[in-house]
């Protein structure tokens, strides 16, 4: 069974396939799940039929009911022709005192100072947090002459799901397998998991632990384009995104003029966008100390006493500078306001993600398959925020003594949310729960490497990242990638001059060993990783049984061109490549290897082939080693865009996980 028919076996009526929104979305400017609330209405079906006249339906809506700033005054037209009209617009309530009232401001009707039953506030109190609310309203009009406001509110139903069943959400996952569920949130978040290796999806995923999470810090920079805040302003109706730039005390916490809570109190998740430096901002010191308050303790108190809340922070940015510049110049926090540059501030992040990981979104990566309809997935992030998973890390492992409260806290909320929202139903393995433990580490990790260069203190008392594993007393080190990544450049230059070169000879001394590559991982080229140990042989053995498509044959050309360049000018290497193939590329494939050989030849390079049906990924050659290969050649991914550097710089390419093993071939 497809994962598409297993998606509809137990969640129909709840999932939308994803590029129906632009489909009605024209020119409205509305978030994802207030499209797919209605899409979900219409269209929550994989019938044709069902689907063309749903969409036809919401479009319908949409041009009826939703209300843009452009035809505001048609609307008002509407609705005191007709007397009472439905519509689809954001507002947000506040109490006019002087008259006893809650009053009504409507964002594209334009319409303010509306009033408001009392009825409809207390049903959703959410209408008072300051930040707008999206609502479908029927608006009435009256034409009573002694009327003082002309505008009726008739009934209000805030857009988001009316009731869900946990359990029945829980029980379904046992039918999935792990990958099956992560893409099944992958399409849920609108991007299609074929373009992602497992680590880029764990970086998507993470981004919605703040919403599974309560009173969870993370923060994550990298380049524009990458979608960073589109999780928080597109996908909850829990979720409120503002510019880093427009925030206050006032706004995030308490007026203290009319003793009115603010964002914390009423959102589950408060995002700050834009959460970077920038000419003219100011930064008030006062709201950073409330805030740094606030992240540790949960709490804060202005004017009125202490009060508790449980909203997750999150704080998204762009960076300046490529990540070896950052780590060799300033450090990985050096794109925030200055005022936020305080360990104290700093340490009360849980998670670091590193933005720079993330592909810029192009529109072939959004999905156009099915995926939970983001208002259903938003109120099971919502019920399942008072559970707490953490507990499973005590079953298989013991976190090093060394690590701080503040670290352990961080390691076990991520951990906690990303279980909730991969494994819901606590059916996880040892090797998962060191996945996800690995995770969160190094997203805690990239936090106190730098608080260690921003705060020199924090080195009085290090933390070692490390942790055991109780099955087998294993002790296990934790590494954030891009430190990596770094030093693996690094290292290969060998900080040898030149000009010294001719000098000396630098020896180079073969061990048997296993090289582990992760996700993500750059400074791997198949000369760093192959060259020594192939250096002498004449003939090697090449067998993957994956050579058959254009970019696996351009693998063996790179493959070819680096023995040539490991080989005496004058010498010749047999090359005997073992492979399989499909009937669907057989005749391409066939055409493949009659160019190659005759291109490699020139660069001394005797290749042969032969189709044997074998699994084994391996080189062997002649001078006495054997590479075992996890992935064969295949070990970058693929390459998008016409001037992408990493075209012709094997070191720049981001590496699938899989492992490497030398050993002699006895």
């Amino acid at each position: 069974m497809s994962l598409q028919e297993k998606i509809f076996r137990h969640f129909d009526g709840k999932v939308v396939r994803k590029d129906l929104n632009e489909s009605v979305k024209g020119s409205a400017v509305v978030p994802t799940y207030v499209l797919e609330y209605l899409l979900g209405q219409y269209c929550a079906s994989n019938d044709e039929e069902i689907l063309k006249d749903g969409i036809e339906r919401v479009k319908t809506v949409i041009k009826n009911n939703y209300v843009s700033k452009s035809d505001a005054e048609i609307v008002k037209f509407k609705i005191r022709e007709n007397g009472s009209y439905k519509i689809i617009d954001s507002i947000k309530v506040a109490l006019n005192d002087d008259a006893n009232v809650y009053e009504a401001d409507f964002d594209n009707l334009g319409i303010k100072k509306v009033p408001i039953s009392d009825k409809f506030v207390k049903e959703n109190p959410k209408l008072l947090s300051g930040n707008s609310v999206w609502c479908i309203i029927t608006m009435g009009y009256t034409h009573a002459k002694e009327a003082k406001v002309r505008w009726i509110f008739e009934d209000l139903k805030p857009i988001q799901i009316s009731s869900i069943s946990l359990d029945e959400y829980i029980d379904a996952r046992k039918d999935f397998s792990t990958m099956e569920w992560i893409d099944l949130l992958m399409h849920s978040i609108g991007l299609n998991p074929e373009h992602f290796n497992r680590r880029g999806k764990l970086i998507q995923i993470a981004r919605l632990v703040p919403h599974v999470e309560n009173n969870f810090n993370y923060i994550e920079l990298g380049p524009k384009g990458t979608g960073k805040s589109h999780v928080f302003q597109e996908l909850s109706p829990h979720g409120t995104l503002i510019s880093g730039g427009d925030i206050s005390k006032a706004k995030l916490f308490v007026n203290n003029n009319g003793n009115r809570v603010g964002l914390i109190s009423f959102w589950d998740v408060i995002a700050l966008d834009e959460f970077e430096q920038g000419k003219g901002k100011k930064v008030d010191n006062d709201l950073i100390t409330i805030m740094q308050n606030y992240m540790a303790n949960k709490s804060f108190n202005r004017g009125g006493g202490q009060t508790t809340a449980t909203a997750s922070l999150v704080f998204v940015g762009n960076t300046k500078h490529t990540v070896p510049f950052m780590l060799k110049n300033s450090h990985l926090f050096e794109s925030i306001p200055d005022a936020y540059l305080k360990g104290a501030f700093l340490d009360r992040m849980h998670l670091y993600v590193p933005g720079w990981e993330v592909k810029i979104l192009k529109k072939s990566m959004f999905s156009s398959d099915y995926g939970f309809i983001v208002d259903y997935l938003a109120e099971v992030l919502k019920y399942m925020r008072k559970d707490d998973f953490s507990n499973i890390l005590d079953e298989y492992v013991s976190l090093d003594g060394s690590l701080s409260s503040r670290d352990k806290t961080a390691v076990q909320k991520t951990f906690s949310g990303l279980a909730k929202l991969i494994y819901p139903d606590r059916n996880i393995t040892s090797e998962e729960v060191i996945e996800l433990l690995d995770f969160a580490m190094e997203g805690r990790k990239r936090v106190k490497d730098q608080l260690y260069i921003i705060d020199e203190t924090f080195k009085n008392e290090p933390s070692e990242f490390k942790y055991i594993i109780k099955s087998s007393g294993v002790e296990v080190a934790s590494e954030i990638l891009e430190k990596i990544n770094f030093n693996t450049e690094v290292s290969n230059k060998q900080n040898i001059d030149p000009t010294e070169v001719s000098l000396q000879k630098v020896e180079v001394t073969l061990k048997p060993k296993k090289v582990t590559i992760k996700d993500n991982q750059t400074g791997i080229s198949y000369k760093n990783l192959f060259a020594d140990y192939l250096k002498g042989a004449s003939k090697i053995q090449l067998q993957d049984p994956y050579v058959r498509l254009p970019y696996q044959f351009k693998n063996l050309l790179e493959f070819c061109v680096m023995l040539a360049q490991t080989k005496a000018v004058e010498d010749e290497i047999k090359l005997h490549v073992t492979t399989w193939y499909s009937q669907e590329y057989f005749s391409d494939s066939e055409l493949s290897f009659q160019e190659l050989i005759t291109s490699v030849k020139d660069i001394g390079i005797d290749l042969t082939y032969e189709y044997q049906n074998l699994h084994d990924r391996k080189i062997v050659a002649n001078n006495g080693w054997c590479i075992q290969l996890g992935r064969g050649l295949d070990i970058f991914e693929p390459r998008e865009g016409k001037f992408d550097p990493a075209e012709y710089y094997q070191e720049r390419r981001s590496c699938k996980n899989c492992e490497v093993t030398f050993m002699l071939d006895i």
